[in-house]
């Protein structure tokens, strides 16, 4: 999709002597949901470009002629990670809080499954059992839906870490 960039010289600013933070700070704070920022500059902002990245941009720099530079700074996008269900764990809102918790990040398959499996035998109809795995559990998933287990599942913010509640079934 094509970006909108407002647009913001701070050159003449710059050449007088002054101080272009606040104008440039302004400027963004001044930005529609989406926009992005197209800065010109007589030098390479590098500092900015660290302070733009922690206020959720991502920056491109141009050298132009004469050692001028054109940054252009876009809204990173926030990926939204669909949450998935098993059958019959529309909505987990109403479980209980879990009353296990297990970090299996750094475990190799086929340990995680074992793990998972190996407290669900454990505990009682209805308790619930929050995980942390490195990677979406396709096949634990279907052996928790075979057991008669309900879940519900997402990557972190980050996509880094699955999390997943499980809610022990009566059929277990």
């Amino acid at each position: 999709m094509p970006q909108n960039f407002k647009e913001l010289d701070v050159r003449p600013l710059l050449r007088d002597g002054g101080e272009p933070f606040q104008a440039i700070m302004a400027a963004v704070q001044s930005l529609a949901p989406g926009e992005g920022l197209r800065l010109l500059s007589t030098f390479k902002p590098t500092p900015l470009l660290t302070l733009m990245s922690k206020r959720g941009f991502s920056s491109d720099a141009v050298e132009l002629e004469g050692g001028e530079w054109e940054v252009n700074f876009s809204p990173l996008v926030v990926k939204t990670m669909a949450v998935a269900v098993s059958s019959g764990a529309d909505d987990a809102s109403d479980w209980p809080e879990p009353l296990w918790q297990l970090d299996l990040t750094t475990a190799e398959p086929p340990l995680p499954m074992e793990k998972v499996l190996s407290r669900l035998s454990l505990m009682e109809p209805g308790e619930v059992l929050f995980v942390l795995l490195a990677r979406e559990p396709a096949f634990l998933a279907t052996e928790l839906e075979g057991l008669g287990h309900r879940w519900v599942g997402a990557p972190d913010g980050d996509g880094n870490v699955y999390r997943m509640l499980i809610r022990v079934g009566s059929a277990a």
